[in-house]
């Protein structure tokens, strides 16, 4: 069994990948999960042709039995959950008129109902790990657009309010068992997913998916009796987003 072990949702790209690179740098055996089983295999190799113990499990990570699946391929395979990445999310863009049922509760599942499923799942491995060490540690991706709703990512927006507001409520429930969370804030970052903007926001002028990983080898090094509850990531004047 793994001395340390961490799983990462969201994966096979960006903030995701970027965050397991920095847990394998850190000793940490690893499952990594994502929704396209190609892109994510890709992303798993290159873990692992670095030398870091790597299972890699694919699936919707909004279908609460493809959650189960992840989190019992990572008991079998190491054994104990020392860090869990709630990473996955999607965003689309649409105004208030046009909504689409569909669109709705593909980022309801994604973003917030899977982060609720995968607590619970993994609360025993979470558990044993903050009993043994106390820093038991979940990492929660969520969003500028979870601090200041915008407009034309509304839905986006109120599910990253969400995970902003469950991480706030897991510190309290969650305080005396040594498991400790963190929401992750980031304006613009670097990746596919920010392509829709870079016409008006230069991707060199984006904050980079080493910029938000490195928070994790931070958050790694606090003490039992250190909770960091969020992040923030901004650009410089605070980047709002370009009306639409």
């Amino acid at each position: 069994m793994a001395e340390r072990a961490a799983l990462i949702t969201g994966a096979s790209s960006g903030i995701g990948l970027a965050i397991a690179e920095v847990l394998g740098e850190e000793g940490y055996a690893l499952t990594v999960a994502a929704r396209r089983p190609e892109k994510l295999e890709a992303a798993a190799e290159g873990l692992r042709a670095k030398g870091y113990d790597v299972a890699h499990v694919a699936g919707n990570l909004g279908d609460e039995a493809a959650i189960q699946e992840v989190v019992r391929t990572h008991r079998e395979r190491h054994g104990r959950l020392d860090v869990l990445v709630n990473n996955a999310g999607v965003g689309i863009g649409q105004t208030v008129d046009e909504l689409t049922t569909k669109r709705i509760d593909l980022q309801l599942n994604t973003n917030l109902r899977s982060i609720f499923i995968f607590y619970r799942e993994a609360m025993p491995l979470l558990r044993a790990a903050g009993g043994e060490h106390r820093n038991a540690l979940v990492v929660n991706t969520a969003s500028i657009s979870g601090k200041a709703g915008e407009a034309w990512l509304s839905v986006y927006s109120a599910t990253k309010h969400g995970v902003v507001g469950f991480t706030e409520a897991m510190n309290k429930e969650l305080g005396g068992t040594g498991i400790k969370s963190t929401a992750l804030c980031p304006a613009f970052v670097d990746t596919p997913m920010t392509d829709f903007v870079k016409g008006q926001v230069p991707p060199e002028s984006m904050i980079t998916t080493a910029d938000v990983a490195e928070s994790v080898r931070y958050l790694l090094r606090t003490s039992p009796g250190c909770v960091i509850p969020e992040i923030q990531f901004i650009q410089p004047g605070g980047g709002p987003l370009p009306g639409v």
